[in-house]
């Protein structure tokens, strides 16, 4: 490996190092709470060489915003892919969001983070938050729309209503997790999730009856 190869990989493992302890501060502690010296402490690298690889927080902010989205999209999306489009793949994006900060190792969901800190500030990092956000909101109205198109859920059923309902149910459980200690708070959002798929199935198709006359 030639030198200037070997110096890129380095750099690139040092800025992997770098939003890695970024992302858990983040879930911990929220955005405002990642600065230059606080990473340097964490990572024992210098300010300067941060410096280098961010050029400055706010910079630092949203490559960590964008670090928690590719982890969220990777942890979520891309098992779900891999399950047949329709209900079943908008189950499994269902149950891998409740579950990725646990699995993730985070105490707390950063993007859901983000989204409570930056709401009213505005900035470059509420921008930021509210266009992953935006986007986030679009996969999921496509993954409904395609269990209306493959018939399991009704065909006047509104997708953006019910990307709200499911996710309020993904804001309910990270709450009562975080904040109430509520260990039963994932069986809570999957049950509500469930129910929110019945009351958008469509009707059973109705048995024919014979008439009287024909069954004797």
């Amino acid at each position: 490996m030639s030198p200037q190869a070997l110096k890129a990989t380095k750099g690139e493992e040092t800025r992997a190092q770098i939003l890695d302890a970024a992302v858990m501060q983040a879930g911990r502690g929220g955005f405002e709470s990642i600065t230059i010296g606080s990473l340097a402490e964490r990572t024992g690298l210098s300010k300067s060489g941060l410096f280098a690889h961010f050029g400055s927080r706010k910079d630092l902010q949203i490559a960590v915003l964008d670090e928690a989205a590719r982890r969220f999209t990777q942890a979520v999306f891309l098992p779900a892919m891999k399950v047949p489009r329709g209900l079943a793949r908008l189950r499994a994006i269902f149950q891998g969001w409740v579950a990725w900060p646990e699995h993730g190792k985070l105490r707390g969901c950063p993007m859901q983070g983000a989204s409570a800190e930056y709401d009213d500030l505005p900035g470059p990092m509420r921008t930021a938050v509210a266009e992953r956000q935006r986007q986030l909101a679009g996969e999921l109205v496509k993954a409904v729309t395609m269990a209306v198109d493959s018939g399991e859920l009704r065909d006047d059923t509104d997708a953006r209503q019910f990307v709200f309902e499911m996710t309020g149910f993904v804001l309910a459980c990270y709450t009562s997790q975080r904040l109430l200690g509520d260990a039963g708070a994932q069986a809570r959002a999957l049950a509500g999730f469930e129910r929110l798929v019945d009351h958008h199935r469509p009707p059973a198709p109705k048995t024919a009856t014979r008439p009287a006359a024909a069954r004797r």
